[in-house]
């Protein structure tokens, strides 16, 4: 049986949708685009929604609204996909990471709290100098530096954004949700995405819904959708002439294909968050209670799980890579979600991070294990997975090799 890793959920409708914009011959910016964006708005409850090209130049544009410039200070995770870093050092910023909690995998808001006052502050200098990243150990921190923090709900599921919330008010910093991979989720009957000052969503193909490619930006300040929007367009503000640029911009616009399909995509997406809450439950069902395997845990704050990928956790007497190769020889594919950020070749050269800074990452990226997953899946597929892992598990605990 061939399973393919993820599989976007396409319907005759959505196709529809795309044709109807080829038909025409407004292919950028148009009535797409802005009706995606106020349904966006409408779903999220926020305001204000900007489409664009992706998540990443998403979460861009936030760090810039948020004032982030050279040498400025975010603390984010490191225990997530790449681009929640990046976008810091986008604006020559410096990422500084916390460590997550082990049972959710989102940033520990406790250890934030603590390394926000800690940094901004400025003292007691030993501990300033732990937080910081290894290469900027002796780097003198002004406390007006630190700009802003950057959770990430983690394949679906909320961070405990409420102290995270308080923590931003409390010194003044820009509180940035990084939900690209949580449209729909809910934490405390709250929509991800408008739980801080401003939140991204992200549609690649693989995601709850998809647009193929883009993003959305949503937020609750005026002065930031006009800012958003200007910087998508290469920097033009709405009383700009043709060719008249305000400000230094990007090309992050979202095209009318892509906002044709995203919008059919979000009529149907209590549909799709049903169908893949549907296929956990039957991994679940197959999973729980093994020794071998920890089912994804969901907190009690995350009041509704918008399910991205199925991530388990091997016993650790296992070496997840080996068991990777095990379901590739029957051709079940299979990945390690995350890879720290921090232990990334690049981080480590530019930053001199090293195994055992952020161990409760590090733990959750030697066990953590995505499963093939998506709202197309049936019933006997996910059979067919679970049968074969703890088969292949069964087998390695056999021949003692654990």
């Amino acid at each position: 049986m061939k399973i393919p890793m993820s599989c976007p959920d396409i319907v005759e409708s959505d196709r529809a949708g795309v044709r109807s914009v080829i038909e025409t011959d407004l292919l950028s910016i148009g009535p797409k685009i802005e009706a995606f964006e106020q349904e966006i708005g409408r779903y999220i409850g926020v305001p204000y929604a900007v489409g664009v090209s992706s998540g990443t130049s998403g979460l861009h544009l936030a760090v810039i609204a948020a004032g982030v410039g050279e040498g400025d200070i975010v603390l984010t995770t490191p225990f997530s996909f790449i681009s929640s870093a990046n976008c810091v050092l986008y604006e020559r910023g410096i990422p500084v990471f916390v460590d997550v909690d082990r049972k959710t995998g989102n940033i520990d808001p406790v250890l934030l709290e603590e390394a926000v006052e800690i940094l901004v502050l400025g003292r007691p200098a030993k501990r300033v100098a732990r937080i910081l990243p290894p290469s900027l150990r002796d780097l003198k921190v002004d406390g007006k530096k630190v700009k802003a923090v950057l959770p990430v709900d983690a394949f679906g599921q909320p961070a405990d954004m409420d102290p995270i919330v308080e923590v931003g008010r409390k010194y003044g910093l820009a509180v940035i949700e990084d939900a690209c991979e949580a449209i729909g989720t809910e934490y405390k009957g709250r929509k991800a995405g408008m739980l801080g000052d401003v939140g991204v969503f992200a549609f690649y193909p693989n995601k709850q819904m998809t647009t193929g490619e883009g993003g959305m930006i949503v937020t609750g300040r005026a002065d930031w959708d006009a800012l958003f929007r200007s910087l998508r367009n290469q920097g033009r503000d709405e009383f700009n002439a043709w060719l008249n640029h305000t400000r230094l911009g990007y090309n992050y616009r979202l095209d009318e294909m892509s906002a044709a399909l995203g919008l059919s995509q979000l009529k149907r997406i209590e549909e799709l968050l049903a169908k893949r809450e549907q296929v956990a439950s039957w991994y679940n069902a197959h999973l729980a209670g093994s020794d071998f395997v920890e089912v994804p845990y969901i907190a009690k704050t995350t009041t509704r799980m918008s399910w991205f990928v199925y991530v388990v956790r091997l016993n650790p007497k296992f070496n997840r890579d080996d068991v990777m190769r095990k379901l590739a020889e029957r051709d079940i594919p299979s990945r390690p979600y995350f890879l720290p950020i921090h232990l990334q070749p690049f981080y480590v050269e530019r930053f001199g991070y090293k195994r055992g800074d952020f161990p409760v990452t590090e733990h959750l990226g030697d066990v953590s294990l995505a499963l093939p997953f998506s709202s197309v899946m049936t019933e006997e597929q996910v059979d067919y997975v679970c049968g074969h892992l703890k088969d292949i598990l069964l087998k390695l605990a056999a021949d003692k090799l654990v």
